[in-house]
């Protein structure tokens, strides 16, 4: 959970299609939002995914969007359950789907790790998802610690999240990631790297999320490319793994596909048997009033079943002590006694208030049954404490007792914050009210902090520019006191400069650039305050750059908003535009239509089997130079439309042909005029689906001295472009494109 802010796209209290009430932000991402939100009519909480508004136009995100939608046809306990995307009356898209409460695998890893045995219940769980997702030929291609959520807490209860990037294996299906890699190198499989993913790959990466888990520890896939490369070939280093874990990792995450398991049912059966072969050998005690020092009587061994040891978080709880007192110093509870008639306890309270540990007793609310009329019972039992950076804290919620009330409201009014607090019972334990008072006293001088409790399940998170503030605070929340169960993280974050220059920005364009100069957009001459919009033009060649230039830009200019007006191209088309030599955008136009029909096509998407026809229009202005016409497509490839071997005249005079005025000139033919060698007609395949770009360069004399091939290699044409703009050759007085779309039926 992350604190809201002022630029976020909602806010705490907004109301979405009449339905959705937005509680809190869950995380930011580079293209989108995530937000806890509850159904107004059924009470039912729901995470609500949402694109940027720069995104939320763009096509290719949109296919991502409905892509993720579409795997709510999978129904497993394993699989987070996806609804419907809606859009606001505001044009941004949103994405329902089910809210899973629990702490991701990546604080976990954070934290320390995770026993084996728990591992292994969380990989049968996830393997089990797996198995349904496959099923449907649907690959994730991003499991990790974070798409991991363990649902209360508890490792059987698993569940796979974000499945933002995963792709249809059927035959045809792609995303628009197509079929690059996708992923996160700590995690992906080797083949990954090449483009090539089938459902071992998921497999692959469930091993490595596994052993990172248990070392606590993140993989490290490798300072640049070649070494990614090179230890993504070897076995992952399993030494000190105990089994049957370090078999199933092995088995899992080996290099070649082919020596993994194949299926997630192979991985299902592999855990039965591993757990069926295993023993707990039981010896009897020694018999009752044996002579000290005496052997215990002999008896044969009894083979039973295992018993399960406690989950991490249920040891963690076990583990921690009840923690009772005020703000100021807080003291441990006695154990609680057995249960006694109720005279007897009144007796018990009055011992216990004249002694040591009475005031903590008290103080919790834990006998506050026996003394005060029934309180009003509060289900959910919720209560949360926040302070947004700058901001005063406030605490809205229920607590136990008037002395818990009272000394929470204390602190928060004490640095200039409001609580709206009443008095509830419910299910929480005895130290409730201690354990929650002894968190907000660790937390309460970070510069923003979060505290969100629902019965005993707690939630915290907090940051600070101040190193021994967040370490004193991680001692204190990383594992949560008393009968508080959950996570605690606290973030160490750099301190923020009053303005950041163009200058202190350009180095994070620079290194984020994959498809020529990023650019900021009217930069202001005193730098970036806090409140400014760094806005950032330029081509990127693919969309998971774009979303790690937003994250690279967030991280240089914390609090800052980023907008990024990016043309989203392919590394072919960015090839052929770093190639292109410095020119003024031209008068020329492209006009698209239909082989089989008179339409017009202003929007340039065409669906697989469509013919497109293109006409180059000539305006009345230019009446001389020379014209030079080429499709690049997203496979990689160059059409030379004008001129080629079966059409080499293409001086603008030639062309006119003495009209005056504006004039058409055909350049991509219906499939019925394709008997003229001359005519260029062709139809959208399924294999090369994505955005391919037609370029008009104009110039005062014939491009190159020779003519090109019709079809050459996007790289053989950047190569002659660069070789003639060197050479100080090439007269290019203009340029102009337009993109052309492939897309699925």
């Amino acid at each position: 959970m992350a604190d809201s802010r002022p630029g976020d796209i909602f806010q705490p209290g907004d109301l979405l299609n009449n339905t959705y009430r937005i509680e809190e932000v869950l995380g930011r991402g580079g293209t989108s939002e995530v937000y806890k939100a509850r159904n107004d009519i059924s009470g039912r909480f729901v995470a609500i995914k949402v694109l940027k508004s720069e995104f939320s136009g763009d096509e290719a995100f949109l296919t991502l969007m409905r892509r993720e939608e579409e795997i709510r046809e999978i129904r497993h306990d394993a699989v987070v359950r996806y609804s419907e995307n809606h859009r606001t009356p505001e044009g941004l898209v949103y994405l329902v789907m089910d809210h899973v409460d629990g702490p991701g695998l990546d604080l976990v890893l954070k934290q320390g790790g995770m026993g084996a045995d728990d591992l292994v219940k969380v990989c049968r769980r996830v393997a089990s998802g797996l198995a349904v997702a496959h099923g449907r030929r649907i690959i994730h291609r991003d499991l990790s610690p974070d798409n991991i959520i363990l649902k209360h807490g508890r490792p059987e209860e698993a569940v796979i999240i974000d499945f933002g990037i995963a792709k249809d294996a059927n035959p045809g299906a792609q995303t628009i990631v197509g079929n690059e890699f996708a992923g996160k190198y700590a995690y992906a499989a080797p083949e990954q790297l090449a483009g090539k993913t089938d459902a071992r790959s998921d497999l692959y990466a469930l091993g490595a999320l596994l052993l990172a888990t248990f070392r606590g520890k993140r993989p490290d896939p490798g300072a640049n490319p070649m070494e990614v490369v090179q230890k993504k070939g070897q076995a992952l280093d399993t030494s000190g793994v105990p089994e049957p874990l370090k078999s199933l990792i092995d088995r899992l995450a080996a290099p070649d596909p082919a020596q993994r398991f194949q299926t997630a049912e192979e991985v299902l059966r592999f855990i039965d048997s591993a757990s069926a072969d295993e023993r707990t050998v039981i010896v009897p005690r020694a018999a009752s009033g044996a002579a000290s020092g005496a052997a215990p009587p002999t008896a044969p061994a009894v083979e039973r079943p295992p018993v399960a040891p406690p989950t991490e978080v249920q040891a963690r709880a076990a583990e921690a002590p009840a923690v009772i007192g005020t703000l100021s110093g807080a003291k441990a509870a006695a154990p609680a006694p057995a249960p006694r008639s109720k005279a007897g306890l009144w007796a018990v309270l009055a011992l216990v208030l004249l002694g040591v540990g009475g005031g903590g007793a008290w103080y919790s609310g834990a006998l506050s049954s026996l003394t005060a009329p029934a309180l009003p019972r509060a289900e959910p039992y919720s209560l949360i404490v926040d302070k947004a950076e700058g901001a005063p804290p406030r605490a809205v919620g229920v607590v136990p007792s008037v002395e818990v009330l009272e000394a929470l409201k204390t602190a928060v009014e004490a640095q200039g914050g409001k609580a709206d607090l009443s008095l509830a019972s419910g299910d929480i334990g005895p130290s409730w009210g201690a354990d929650v008072l002894a968190v907000v006293e660790a937390v309460q001088k970070l510069d923003s902090f979060k505290l969100a409790v629902t019965g005993n399940e707690a939630a915290v998170s907090g940051a600070t520019t101040d190193a021994g503030l967040q370490e004193a605070a991680m001692a204190a929340v990383g594992k949560l006191p008393g009968v508080l169960q959950g996570q605690g993280q606290i973030e160490l974050v750099a301190k923020v400069p009053q303005f950041l220059t163009a200058d202190d920005l350009k180095p994070v364009l620079a290194q984020e650039a994959d498809c020529g100069d990023l650019v900021l957009v009217d930069p202001p001459a005193l730098g970036y305050g806090k409140e400014d919009t760094i806005q950032v033009a330029g081509r990127l060649a693919k969309p998971e750059q774009q979303v790690a230039l937003f994250d690279a830009l967030s991280s240089a200019a914390p609090g800052r908003k980023v907008d990024l007006k990016i043309e989203l191209l392919n590394p072919s088309l960015c090839q052929i535009e770093t190639a292109l030599p410095e020119a003024h955008d031209g008068p020329f136009r492209f006009d698209f239509g239909f082989g089989d029909r008179p339409d017009d096509n202003p929007s340039g998407r065409y669906f697989v089997g469509e013919n497109p026809v293109i006409d180059l229009v000539i305006p009345a202005e230019v009446t001389t130079g020379y014209v030079s016409v080429a499709i690049v497509d997203v496979s990689g490839n160059v059409y030379h439309l004008l001129p080629n071997l079966n059409r080499p005249e293409n001086s603008v005079e030639a062309l006119r042909a003495g009209q005056a005025g504006e004039v058409k000139v055909r350049i991509a033919y219906p499939l019925a005029d394709n008997d003229d060698p001359a005519h260029i007609a062709f139809t959208v395949d399924a294999t090369t689906l994505g955005k391919s770009k037609v370029v008009v360069l104009q110039s005062g004399s014939p491009l190159f001295p020779e003519m090109r091939p019709t079809t050459e290699s996007v790289g053989g044409y950047a190569q002659a472009l660069k070789a003639e703009v060197e050479a100080g050759k090439l007269d290019v007085l203009s340029i102009n494109s337009r993109i052309l779309t492939s897309v699925a039926n």
